[in-house]
């Protein structure tokens, strides 16, 4: 049975979860691996390049993170409160899902306060609700035009890095912790395979022919969160809204019949066109939340290949690489990485499995 979480355990040493991303983004190690013979190529994010010829199809995630990680005070004890912004609830109550921490001293009717660089109160929200051990719902207050308050956010969030990266968040990842085709605002965590690719390897893709589809799927934390369940079938993923468009679905499934490589960028993309496969095995245009858990014994209808970054052990991440590329062969090529000492998670080396 491969649908224990135990079987997707593996020794990682810390030296290797990186903490800053490669000097230039195409610049990242590139590990390849042939699924057919298992054989695995050691190579630079770049030399992507070589592997997709025209007509090809490459499937984005154009995703936005938004500044998602606040600093406020809570009223009376003026104790900081870290406040993770996950979604918007309701545009009009201003009231967002959020995670606090340290969560136990935050209750339903507690205020708090965010100042700006000079001290300034700018933003004062009340906790309404407990969702879960570390969330919250909460109410801003706030009357001016919306553009304004989003403004307010933006420049009160810092970049959201994962936990994992243990330093201080600095003025590179603002850039750097977007992938350089970022448009549709909504994620809180960069599909971080993207994050390898520059402008001049999307330009060479495009003169090279290859079609570079975009889809949408606003990362939530539910991506990270670990599994608590030992049987893999009875975890839950949390939902996360995704879009496909009729252009995009045109694009992929005219590679597909043509029995082109059709590349899903990232374990988001891939989540997103397996939510929208239609009856005749096609991808087809959608718009709604999907909560797919991909895990193996999995039959997947759409890509034949993906390029992804090397994940935590024991996570939804890992379980869907294992369910694409065989469980056996997944745990030898991450054993492999380790040996090799790839770079891990969102600032690390990325893998194309083919």
């Amino acid at each position: 049975m491969r649908t224990k979480l135990s079987n997707f355990n593996f020794e990682l040493p810390e030296d290797l979860i990186s903490q800053y991303p490669s000097k230039e983004r195409d610049e990242a190690r590139l590990l390849v691996v042939h699924r057919d013979t298992g054989k695995v190529e050691h190579k630079v994010f770049k030399d992507l390049i070589d592997y997709f010829d025209e007509g090809d199809a490459l499937i984005f995630n154009n995703t936005k993170v938004f500044p998602a990680r606040m600093y406020g005070t809570k009223e009376k004890t003026g104790a900081k409160i870290e406040v993770f912004l996950l979604r918007e609830l309701n545009k009009d109550s201003k009231l967002w899902d959020v995670l606090v921490d340290p969560a136990r001293k935050i209750r339903v009717g507690n205020k708090l306060y965010f100042t700006d660089e000079s001290g300034n109160d700018v933003l004062i929200a009340e906790v309404v609700d407990n969702t879960t051990s570390r969330g919250r719902t909460i109410r801003f207050f706030y009357d001016g035009p919306d553009e304004e308050f989003y403004k307010i956010l933006n420049e009160l969030g810092n970049t959201p890095l994962p936990k994992y990266i243990k330093r201080e968040v600095e003025d590179l990842d603002a850039e750097r912790y977007q992938t350089i085709y970022a448009k549709e605002v909504g994620a809180v965590a960069a599909p971080t395979a993207g994050l390898h690719f520059s402008r001049s390897l999307m330009k060479r893709l495009e003169l090279k022919g290859v079609e570079l589809p975009e889809l949408t799927l606003h990362v939530g934390l539910g991506t990270f969160r670990s599994i608590e369940v030992e049987d893999l079938s009875k975890h839950k993923m949390e939902a996360e809204y995704f879009k496909i468009s009729e252009s995009a679905a045109n694009k992929v499934n005219a590679a597909k019949e043509a029995g082109k490589k059709v590349c899903a960028v990232g374990t988001t993309s891939m989540r997103s066109i397996e939510s929208a496969v239609s009856a005749t095995g096609n991808l087809k245009a959608a718009e709604g939340w999907t909560n797919l858990f991909i895990y193996p014994p999995y039959e997947f209808s759409i890509a034949n290949a993906m390029i992804t970054n090397f994940h935590l052990p024991k996570t939804s991440l890992l379980i869907m690489i294992s369910a694409f590329m065989g469980h056996d062969l997944a745990m030898e090529v991450y054993n492999e990485a380790v040996k090799e000492k790839y770079k891990f998670f969102s600032y690390g080396d990325a893998m194309l499995i083919l």
